[in-house]
């Protein structure tokens, strides 16, 4: 770095002292100090544009040769204080430090580099803010947007004039009031004309101006433009009547308005984005009747509530439409300023193939700001992926009369759960954050709803007022021409001290030459005309314009504005006609500058004005809310809270293979029908199991290997009754040769709960059943086997239930669940019951808590009477189809680990298949009204009634329920 110094005869410092007030500042990051040592040299090309040079001396040298100074850094550094580092000092030659005296004449500035960071980062960010990026809570404008609008009233681009080319109005803004890239003015213009981007467009455009799908759009060469006549009547009114103040343009040729005179709150009807220094805002558009209403509600009573001002504006009003889901973030962003609103596209499920019942989804409406192009690739990625299951085909079918996305799904595919992914894995659901800074008074602030509206209603007094003064001044001035006082006006000081005490007009308006008028006039035109020969006369004897002037003056005792206007007055004014318009126009003035005389006096009158003006506007402009509002606490959705939870049918085959039916897919039949297929199943399968439970319930399933793993009940494809069904292996994590014997619905993982496990060679363990809350997709461990067992029954139980055991050959264990000891899940548990050569475990079932104090009383009267056959009962059915009810009261409890009672007498060649606990509900004639599913191995299904088995001893053989059994 070099630095020169001036020669004496050409110095600067002779025609500019004021630049030796201070001394170079130089940012470094150095702690070291710069020796600048000072050699003559004669100073050429030094450029004032430099504005970080200053120069060192006022003291004029002597003449001689003078030479570059050179900067090099000090060897040792020295001490200087705090202030020293980061600071530049100037040293002369031989290292003496400069001062305000001495030989050497140079100055020394002390500067801090954060200190002088901070100074010029701060002003770069408040330009930034202030110049670009935030709008004015006033007007709800950038100054890009004001100047756009601001040129386009300028060039007379009406609501009702022919359109312009943009690049007309482009160039105009850029060389009159916005020296910066066509493209950012472009942009904003195109921006204000797109119905999907503000709610109340600003601009009307004619030709391509982008699209929702971001196309962009056409070369500002080929597009046109206009206002909007809601800009005009909103922004543009009243701009002529010093309604708000002008300034400078960038290179101060002319004026331009640094606000406009907005008639309601335009920040909040169309909302703005934009990213400053250090902060940002994004202020949600919302609906012009609504915000018109939430004004009114304000200026009605101040200190209305936020809950009050949801009444009328009960949230944000998107161009695109779509579902606002829930009002939590609403309210929270209108109390602090800063919230979070979820957004939901509008779709609808249409029926394809009533047959097949397969549907698609149509997306009718999009999120705010939603790229509709984007979303559709998006989608069809998932798809691609097998992310999103069960859609087939998508394609957009949107055109000029609106959005149309169409998804097809699959056979089978639920709508609702696709739906349900669409929300959660695209932007067919978004957030919208809500951040409402907005300049107020010069700075940026972050505001609530109530605090934007005042600051609205603030500024929108003061534009009143300003167009009241100036009306009332212009008014004045005609009435001065037009009619004056009979006696001379006051001064202001006399007029204030006769008004103080009789009248409430403001000071403030007398100092402003607001005076209130007079009722006793004599005209000042009209004098003229009255006195027509006269003035004539006078005019005539004048020799000059001057001289009729004051002569008009003195003779008729006039203004010299008033003898001005006598003297413009031409021929054809001078009849009688004339002279009544002019008495007209003076009662119309004095009645006029009364009223504005009493609206000035009266913040109730403004007010109402402001009022009335924002209806008005609300009257003629008014639309329909788009976003539709909906009462949850959460746009967040899992697919469980779109499944109602409903009753459904899963039935298992011994193979792996399952289905979801509904429940009334097998009709109510008599006993001893053959009964309804299940379905169709593989060769040489079988079916293991068949249940009733919820589509929320969680789904236990439990393999012959001791291992338990977890799946939703609504995920299982529904079938219908035919079907064969889905594989478990395509659904849950099986090893090789594993299969599915048990599974158990839990609505809840409750700690008083238990799963009881029983094995095929009869070991018996109970295990809590928030083991199982969480399992992971490979599964767990749920009983430690030895080998050669199987894990075949498990039974969801509390301690005050019993459990019910037999055996093949009709073998009984009742016993308590109190009785069985809780385990862990890798352990083997104890034995159940002592089962005989050749004889298994056949089944097991649950009495639950419930009927207890019945069994209770059940076994009292067995006590009293030895045949009572009151339930509950456990029906026994056998491999043959046989089937009987013996009532529990008949089986005394038991320990475990006995050989147990006899329940079922059978044949040599019968056994049997499954008992289970019925008499949980009796209808009105004390039977049981309960109903059975009874599936046989091939796949036959029977639902009879319970009633319909007979009740029996425990020693009797039965009676045939399932007809195709028969022989089996």
């Amino acid at each position: 770095m070099k630095l020169h110094t001036l020669n004496p005869q050409t110095s600067f410092a002779q025609s500019n002292p004021m630049a030796f007030s201070t001394g170079i500042r130089l940012l470094r990051c150095y702690h070291h100090h710069f020796t600048f040592t000072a050699i003559p040299s004669r100073f050429s090309g030094l450029r004032r544009a430099s504005s970080e040079l200053r120069f060192l001396s006022s003291v004029t040298p002597p003449r001689k040769q003078v030479r570059p100074v050179s900067a090099r850094r000090k060897v040792t550094e020295e001490e200087v204080g705090d202030e020293g580092n980061g600071s530049v000092i100037l040293r002369d030659r031989d290292g003496n430090e400069g001062g305000g005296g001495g030989g050497g004449g140079e100055r020394i500035v002390l500067t801090e580099l954060h200190k002088e960071a901070t100074e010029a980062y701060m002003s770069y960010a408040m330009s930034v803010l202030l110049g670009r990026a935030l709008p004015d809570v006033r007007d709800g404008l950038k100054p890009v947007h004001r100047r756009i609008l601001y040129a386009m009233h300028e060039l007379g681009l009406s609501s009702k004039k022919p359109y312009k080319k943009c690049a007309r109005v482009v160039g105009e803004v850029l060389g009159k009031f916005h020296p910066h890239g066509d493209n950012a003015v472009y942009d904003s213009l195109v921006r204000m004309a797109q119905d999907f981007s503000l709610r109340s467009p600003l601009i009307r455009g004619h030709g391509n101006f982008g699209s929702i799908d971001a196309d962009p759009p056409a070369a500002m060469r080929y597009t046109e433009c206009r206002l909007e006549a809601l800009t005009e009547a909103m922004l543009l009114a009243d701009l002529e009547q010093n309604t708000v103040d002008f300034v400078p343009n960038f290179d101060n040729s002319q004026k331009e308005p640094s606000l406009l005179p907005a008639r309601i709150p335009n920040l909040l009807l169309n909302g703005a984005s934009g990213i400053a220094v250090g902060m940002a805002t994004n202020i949600p558009p919302h609906n012009l009747g609504e915000l018109v209403d939430a004004l009114s509600a304000l200026i009605h009573n101040p200190e209305a509530t936020l809950q009050e001002l949801l009444e009328y504006m009960p949230g944000p009003d998107f161009p695109t439409g779509g579902i606002i889901m829930g009002n939590i973030g609403i309210l929270e962003a209108y109390r602090t300023g800063r919230g979070r609103v979820v957004i939901r596209g509008k779709t609808d499920i249409e029926l394809l193939d009533a047959k097949t019942k397969r549907a698609a989804i149509i997306i009718q409406e999009i999120p705010y700001q939603t790229n509709k192009a984007s979303l559709v690739e998006k989608i069809a990625d998932l798809v691609e992926n097998k992310t999103l299951e069960g859609v087939s085909d998508i394609r957009d079918e949107s055109d000029r009369s609106g959005m149309r996305v169409v998804i097809e799904l699959k056979r089978g595919s639920d709508p609702a759960i696709v739906l349900n992914n669409l929300y959660r894995l695209t932007a067919l659901q978004s957030s919208f954050s809500c951040n409402m800074v907005g300049i107020l008074n010069g700075q940026p602030k972050l505001m609530g709803l109530k605090e934007l509206l005042q600051a609205f209603l603030d500024f929108r007094c003061s534009v009143v007022e300003r167009r009241a003064k100036y009306k009332l001044s212009q008014a004045q001035e005609r009435s001065h021409i037009v009619e004056r006082p009979k006696q001379v006006l006051p001064t202001r000081r006399q007029a204030y001290a006769s008004y103080q005490e009789k009248s409430s007009f403001p000071f403030c308006n007398f100092l402003l030459g607001i005076i209130p008028s007079s009722s006793n006039h004599l005209m000042g035109i009209i004098i003229g005309l009255d006195n027509l020969d006269e003035v004539i006369k006078t005019i005539r004897k004048a020799s000059s314009h001057a001289l009729a002037t004051a002569n008009l003056r003195k003779e008729f005792e006039l203004t010299e504005k008033q003898a001005e206007a006598i003297l413009d007055i031409s021929l054809r004014r001078l009849t009688a006609l004339e002279r009544n318009k002019f008495v007209d126009e003076g009662k119309s003035l004095r009645a006029q500058i009364s009223k504005l005389e009493e609206l000035l006096s009266s913040k109730k009158q403004i007010l109402q004005l402001i009022e009335e003006e924002a209806l008005e506007i609300k009257d003629k402009y008014f639309t329909p809310r788009r976003s539709q509002l909906e009462d949850t606490d959460s746009g967040n959705l899992e697919d469980i809270d779109v499944i109602p939870n409903e009753e459904m049918l899963l039935a298992i085959s011994e193979k792996g293979y399952v289905k979801r039916m509904k429940p009334d897919t097998f009709n109510l039949q008599n006993r001893g029908t053959i009964g309804k297929s299940v379905g169709k199943l593989r060769v040489n399968d079988a079916m293991s199991d068949f249940l009733v439970c919820r589509a929320h319930d969680k789904v236990l399933y439990f393999s012959d290997k001791g291992t338990v793993y977890s799946y939703p009940a609504y995920k299982i494809p529904e079938c219908s009754r035919t079907a064969a069904g889905t594989p478990l292996i395509q659904i849950l994590s099986l090893s090789d040769g594993e299969r599915i014997t048990s599974i158990i619905p839990v609505s809840e993982f409750v700690g008083d709960q238990y799963l009881v496990m029983l094995t095929v060679n009869g070991y018996i363990k109970k295990v809590s059943l928030n083991y199982f809350a969480s399992i992971r997709s490979t599964g767990i461990i749920a009983i430690q086997l030895v080998p050669g067992d199987e894990l075949k029954w498990v039974k969801c139980c509390s301690n005050n239930d019993f459990v019910a055991m037999a055996s093949l050959n009709g073998m009984v264990i009742l016993t308590p669940c109190a009785n069985i000891r809780a385990l862990g899940r890798n352990t083997r548990g104890s034995v159940a019951m002592r089962l005989k050569d050749g004889d298994k475990v056949a089944s097991m079932d649950i009495i639950p808590d419930a009927l207890q104090k019945e069994l209770d009383m059940t076994l009292a009267v067995h006590q009293r009477n030895r045949r009572s056959m009151n339930g509950p009962w456990l029906l026994f059915v056998s491999e043959s189809g046989y089937g009987k009810r013996v009532p529990v009261s008949r089986f005394r409890t038991s320990p475990l680990n006995r050989v147990g009672l006899i329940g079922y007498k059978f044949s040599s060649e019968d056994r049997l298949a499954a008992v289970f606990v019925v008499g949980f509900s009796f209808g009105e004639d004390g039977e049981s009204d309960e109903q059975v599913v009874l599936v046989s191995q091939s796949g036959t299904v029977n639902r009879i009634k319970v009633q319909d088995i007979s009740i029996q001893s425990r020693y009797a053989r039965s009676l045939i329920v399932l007809g195709s059994f028969i022989g089996m």
